[in-house]
């Protein structure tokens, strides 16, 4: 019976990855938002999620208001991520809420919630690993990995991603107003 009931959630739980896979290539922001909100992802206004991304437990994602998520990004939401207003999550960008612990023997697995404050972007290929949180305004450059907290207003480059400037604290954009393309 034990055998029987692992096989039924590996059905059920491999045909829910396979919608939220097949959500992300539907070719329409309007449907793929509704969709994802079906899911229980909580998704702000004149907020968009680009086809191609990958939401992993989107009940546990939650996007503010403006904000953009690229294709091809990967949010694992499995331990909760909070991702402010007015954020470009930029294509290909990974955010990881879980991971292996390199210190168990048993290859087990740890993690933390990630957050995302308020206008930060998180440039292209960048990786974001469990429990960081990146401050307001923060910039985090293409191919960096982040392995811990980010402080408000800086630039951080590199593996592991370190701070290498300053960014204005006068930052004033809205993404939701300034696509220059409409909502479809």
């Amino acid at each position: 019976m034990k055998d029987f009931k692992l096989r039924v959630w590996l059905l059920l739980h491999g045909a829910k990855l396979l919608a939220l896979i097949l959500i992300g290539k539907i070719p329409s922001h309007f449907v793929r938002n509704f969709l994802y909100r079906l899911c229980g992802m909580k998704i702000g206004k004149n907020s968009l999620v680009y086809g191609g991304a990958e939401v992993r437990r989107p009940e546990w994602v939650e996007i503010g208001d403006g904000s953009i998520v690229g294709n091809r990004a990967i949010l694992d939401g499995r331990l909760g991520i909070k991702i402010g207003c007015n954020v470009n999550i930029s294509t290909g960008v990974w955010i990881w809420t879980v991971q292996h612990d390199h210190k168990d023997p048993k290859f087990g697995d740890v993690g933390g919630k990630v957050t995302v404050c308020d206008h930060a972007w998180l440039s292209c290929r960048s990786i974001i690993l469990p429990g960081v949180t990146i401050g307001e305004g923060a910039v985090v450059a293409a191919g960096a990995v982040v392995v811990k907290d980010v402080e408000a207003y800086s630039v951080v480059a590199g593996i592991p991603a370190k701070k290498i400037a300053d960014r204005p604290r006068t930052i004033a954009y809205n993404l939701g107003s300034s696509y220059g393309i409409p909502f479809i």
